[in-house]
């Protein structure tokens, strides 16, 4: 899979799905955003239904960076999300 990163607020953070399969199987996936650089780790989980591909990484290659900003925007910290193990 090609690589995807974004940048916010002067932060840059990879962008991976995140593996968890949910009880609606290939109609929703988890997304995965890292910080990168220094400063204490941080890892932020957002889903999505896509409209193409129905393979994870598939899906994820098809986003545009607009998409990714809003999947970001409306992500949620490690620490609420199961796809982490909910670890802080």
């Amino acid at each position: 899979m090609p690589r995807r990163i974004i940048e916010s607020d002067g932060q840059v953070w990879d962008v991976s799905p995140t593996g968890r399969v949910t009880q609606y199987a290939r109609d929703e996936f988890g997304v995965m955003f890292r910080r990168r650089g220094g400063g204490a780790a941080e890892v932020r989980v957002s889903r999505f239904s896509p409209l193409g591909a129905r393979n994870s990484e598939d899906a994820l290659a098809e986003l545009s960076q607009a998409r990714l900003q809003e999947l970001f925007e409306r992500s949620q910290p490690s620490w609420t999300a199961p796809e982490t193990g909910y670890v802080r």
